[in-house]
């Protein structure tokens, strides 16, 4: 039998019958954001929760000094939401912007809330999912904390090979700390050697 991405990720954490996943693709609303739209804003509390079909999302703040900042980069196959805000109904701190044209799978407070109450073992399921999302979350925003600007872009290129041609050179930029221009230096004397 054939899954949709949203059932092959989920059939990572758990066992579901046809019938629940029947019940959560019906909950599921498909929603289209263009590029630089935003599925969530800082300031608003998070109401949804979005599974990325296609495309990818990013994560930014404002500085204090006004400077747009990247923090991370969320593409296919995961799941997308301020998870503070939408747990405990605070204001959200970050923007998450569509790099991209997305494809997401969208769950309202409510339709998630009724797949918990109606799937036996859904908390456990969901605590797993937002563990390994956490876990990403990190390895996404630790390793570049301490490192120069050359050895952040080459890995973000190991890690990230399918994102870098897909991101524009200033979210990019952004993401490990530099200007775009000084990220432009860095590829050509990475194309160079």
């Amino acid at each position: 039998m054939s899954h949709t991405p949203l059932e092959n990720f989920l059939l990572q954490f758990s066992h579901f019958t046809p019938q629940q996943l029947q019940l959560i693709n019906s909950k599921a609303v498909e929603r289209t954001y263009p590029t630089g739209a935003y599925f969530s804003e800082a300031g608003q509390i998070a109401r949804e929760i979005g599974f990325i079909i296609s495309g990818i999302f990013r994560a930014c703040y404002f500085d204090n000094a006004g400077n747009e900042i990247t923090k991370y980069f969320i593409d296919e196959n995961h799941f997308v939401v301020d998870l503070q805000s939408y747990q405990y109904k605070l204001p959200s701190t970050e923007y998450v912007q569509a790099v991209t044209a997305v494809q997401v799978l969208v769950f309202s407070e409510r339709d998630w809330q009724t797949i918990g109450h109606t799937i036996v073992g859904w908390a456990e399921t969901e605590r797993s999912i937002v563990t390994q999302a956490l876990l990403e979350k990190i390895d996404r925003l630790s390793p570049l904390v301490n490192q120069d600007a050359d050895t952040k872009y080459r890995a973000f290129l190991t890690k990230y090979p399918k994102l870098a041609n897909r991101i524009p050179l200033s979210y990019l930029a952004s993401y490990i700390g530099v200007t775009p221009q000084s990220l432009s230096r860095i590829r050509k004397n990475l194309a160079g050697h």
